[in-house]
């Protein structure tokens, strides 16, 4: 079965397109892409307003960068504290750049990662790693991670939390055998820092956009400053450029907030709601049998391509995507689904729904509903 895209391309684009400011400013919309990125909570927002005041760079000598020096370390310290990291903070531009910084300056000649990393992983690691195997719910294989620790040392690249379905890994059991075999590991942790709580690694990565903050900052979490070949500039010689004080401090105050932390009970039983209705009305969850983080899932819908629900439910007014925001766009086929061995016709009728903090019940029952009426319009027109 094919999902046909039908008379979904064309008109319906430019109209979603010819709107997009309308679309940003409607206070009627749902947003259900976070995973993509979230709101700047208010929280961080009056963080950094207060952080502008202190407009000097924090890296010059004057009394006045070192008032903004003081600004920045203290926001450093409650980003570590918040995330229970008692090792060294190095701020960064956001996730993509703390992993393109191990990648490229970790003393260990090797590179292993898994097939459904981040694209900014898959890059940086580079042509020449070794790619580890998953199963049918993107769990990594872990005879395979055996093996190629086998061959010798070498940082190996794992998100804890798939950002297009979900998946937790299992960092816990990995990093006992990349330790134990000499490695070091690198953990994308974008999707999880700040609402579940961070594994054991050498490197982790994080992204405040993706937990309240703002976008435009991030941090690299290292255990041994040691493992890292440093490059001269700012952040301790690990990393060149101006300091972004008003993202850290933006950065620092979401992580103290809470939001996403304390919700996650209640997002939980959320997503369960979400999908009971989506099964009920013939859908399929993707990995459902695997941990996953209450904010994210995978969801098909038989007969209905992907292009043509993300466009039906924008036009509803709801936000969601088909994937990694830094993929979709393009609409290619889901390198991540098709990896997993998620059939062909299912993974081209795939859409991803994130939850935020404030996501309520209306917010999954409207989504439900339109849900079903796509679907019933589809199963109409095929019948």
């Amino acid at each position: 079965m094919h999902c046909g895209v039908g008379s979904y391309i064309g008109t319906p684009v430019q109209v979603a397109i010819g709107r997009n400011l309308a679309l940003l400013s409607s206070s009627d919309r749902l947003y259900l892409d976070h995973a993509a990125t979230t709101p700047v909570s208010a929280g961080a927002r009056a963080a950094m307003g207060h952080a502008l005041e202190h407009w000097a760079n924090p890296s010059s000598p004057h009394a006045d960068g070192r008032k903004a020096r003081a600004a920045l370390e203290q926001a450093r310290r409650t980003i570590a504290d918040v995330l229970g990291w008692p090792h060294d903070v190095i701020l960064t531009s956001g996730a993509s750049e703390a992993i393109q910084i191990v990648a490229a300056r970790a003393k260990l000649e090797r590179r292993v990662f898994g097939p459904i990393e981040h694209d900014v992983a898959e890059a940086a690691m580079g042509p020449d790693g070794t790619v580890l195997p998953v199963d049918r719910n993107g769990l990594i294989d872990l005879s395979a991670l055996d093996d190629a620790l086998a061959q010798g040392p070498a940082l190996v690249a794992i998100q804890l939390v798939n950002n297009e379905t979900g998946v937790i890994q299992s960092l816990g059991q990995i990093y006992e055998r990349i330790r134990a075999a000499g490695s070091l590991l690198l953990a994308d942790c974008a999707q999880a820092a700040g609402k579940v709580a961070l594994p054991d690694a050498d490197f982790i990565a994080v992204s405040a956009h993706k937990l309240g903050g703002p976008p435009g900052i991030g941090a690299l979490l290292v255990k041994d400053l040691g493992t890292l070949e440093a490059s001269g500039g700012q952040e301790r010689g690990y990393r060149r450029g101006t300091e972004n004080l008003p993202g850290a401090a933006g950065m620092a105050a979401a992580l103290q907030g809470r939001r996403f932390a304390n919700a996650m009970p209640r997002l939980s039983a959320l997503r369960q709601t979400l999908e009971d209705g989506i099964l009920a009305s013939g859908g399929a969850v993707i990995a459902a049998g695997a941990p996953r983080i209450p904010t994210i899932g995978a969801y098909a819908m038989p007969g209905v391509a992907s292009a043509s629900q993300l466009i039906q439910f924008d036009l509803a007014g709801i936000s969601v995507s088909a994937g990694s925001a830094c993929s979709s766009a393009s609409m290619k086929p889901s390198r991540v689904l098709a990896t997993m061995g998620v059939p062909s016709e299912i993974a081209e009728c795939t859409i991803r729904v994130s939850f935020g903090a404030d996501t309520s019940e209306a917010d999954i029952a409207r989504f439900l509903g339109e849900w079903r009426r796509i679907s019933e319009r589809a199963n109409a027109r095929a019948a």
